[in-house]
């Protein structure tokens, strides 16, 4: 959905973030990792059970704050994945040096982060049971959320 304000991409910046974002809906959960870390599949799960979730796109981790002026997320989840496990899931070889250089973009939304999940070995409901049980405890908002 599309909201006055937007940009090219669908994203709401500025003034029209705040008008866009109404204070019932609960807090907007951002979601940042390296690639295969399980980002799209958290965020799916998230979305099935009422919460606001979104990814945050590689894209802004270029500027080190970028991800807090694109998504503006009031809790930031940050999903780490070793290469050897990103590889297997994405089945493909991933690149010593670039994977060093995508970790190294996303430490300054991992320092900033909420929380940390270490997802290697675990099965995505593993890693969104952690991520509810934190929102619950943490979050008045998402009482109403079952973990299983």
């Amino acid at each position: 959905m599309r909201f006055p304000g937007a940009g090219s991409q669908g994203f709401v910046t500025g003034a029209a973030a705040e008008e866009a974002r109404p204070l019932t809906e609960g807090p907007l959960v951002g979601v940042v990792g390296p690639c295969g870390a399980g980002k799209s599949t958290l965020v799916g799960a998230l979305r099935r059970r009422g919460i606001r979730a979104r990814e945050v796109a590689q894209e802004h981790s270029y500027v080190p704050a970028m991800w807090q002026r694109i998504t503006r997320p009031d809790v930031l989840v940050y999903l780490e994945v070793s290469r050897e496990e990103a590889e297997r899931r994405l089945q493909r070889t991933l690149p010593a040096e670039w994977w060093e250089e995508i970790l190294q973009r996303l430490s300054h939304a991992r320092s900033h982060a909420d929380l940390i999940v270490a997802t290697d070995g675990r099965t995505p409901e593993k890693v969104l049971e952690e991520v509810l049980s934190f929102l619950m405890e943490n979050h008045r908002d998402t009482e109403g959320t079952e973990v299983s």
